[in-house]
């Protein structure tokens, strides 16, 4: 290394600048999310308003099946829970959060098609769940087209309400609220006759303290939804790693246990754990 003479002044500044570096040296290697392991932390895309499979609780800590999922793999890669940054995303910026490397993974409710696979690489998929309906739990519909002249709420924008009145209940009466959370307290105080989306979402719901024992689902599987691990387009090392991690938490009954912890309250009758790599190409 060559070396050149510096004044007094500078030899201070350079001293002031190696000790700021000594003190503060480890916020980068915290924050990385591409490195594997090695003390670092990886940041994984969660929801935070969905009971049951991602939910921000009011002490700060995650819960659900998606954040078991998401902790499963990320210690499979190097990380324990503690070096987890968990980050939200929602529906609509999960494209754009791989894109930019905000987050290394996502687990949200993140259901595999063709347009998506178009932006980002999917991993799994590890959960299939299909658009049913949540009732109260003395309610007697028992099939979509019981909701002809009945009161179905869904969240604005969804499509799935929009479903069940184009295929099944033309004359459903369509009540759109801005989240689901507040559907549910529609159907409990009697405002809606049913609440529709993925039945994993809606058994979530219904196996919170306030709402067990009622509401129950329908059980209709009026759709297939392949939920996926989002990954950056490209990214096929980290896709080939999180389907050995899925893979093994299947096969070491990790997985079932979080489908019984997660959504057992609202006895939802749950789909085997998918075939890993099924429907990603």
């Amino acid at each position: 290394m060559k070396l050149r003479k510096v004044t007094a002044a500078s030899a201070a500044v350079l001293a002031l600048a190696l000790t700021a570096t000594a003190c503060g040296g480890d916020d980068s290697g915290d924050s990385d999310s591409s490195s594997s392991g090695g003390g670092g932390k990886i940041k994984v895309g969660i929801k935070y308003d969905q009971p049951g499979l991602g939910l921000k609780t009011p002490d700060g800590s995650f819960a659900g099946f998606d954040v078991d999922v998401a902790t499963y793999i990320a210690k499979e890669l190097g990380y324990e829970a503690d070096k987890i940054e968990w980050v939200e995303t929602k529906s609509a910026d999960r494209e754009n959060a791989l894109a930019r490397g905000d987050v290394k993974f996502i687990a949200a409710t993140y259901s595999i098609n063709d347009e998506r696979a178009q932006k980002v690489d999917f991993a799994g998929p590890y959960l299939l769940a299909h658009q049913d309906l949540l009732v109260k739990s003395d309610s007697d519909i028992t099939d979509a087209t019981d909701l002809n002249d009945k009161k179905l709420c869904s969240v604005t924008g969804s499509t799935s309400a929009q479903n069940v009145k184009k295929d099944f209940a033309p004359k459903a009466k369509l009540k759109q609220l801005p989240t689901y959370s507040e559907c549910v307290a529609a159907l409990q105080s009697g405002a809606v006759d049913a609440l529709t989306t993925d039945d994993s979402i809606l058994a979530g719901y219904a196996s919170q303290d306030q709402y067990k024992g009622k509401f129950k689902l329908a059980g209709l599987k009026l759709s297939n939804e392949n939920y996926g691990i989002g990954v950056k387009k490209g990214d096929t090392e980290t896709v080939n790693k999180i389907n050995d991690a899925l893979e093994k938490m299947v096969g070491d009954k990790a997985w079932d246990k979080a489908v019984e912890a997660n959504f057992g309250p609202a006895e939802y009758k749950n789909e085997p754990a998918p075939k890993i790599g099924d429907l990603v190409k």
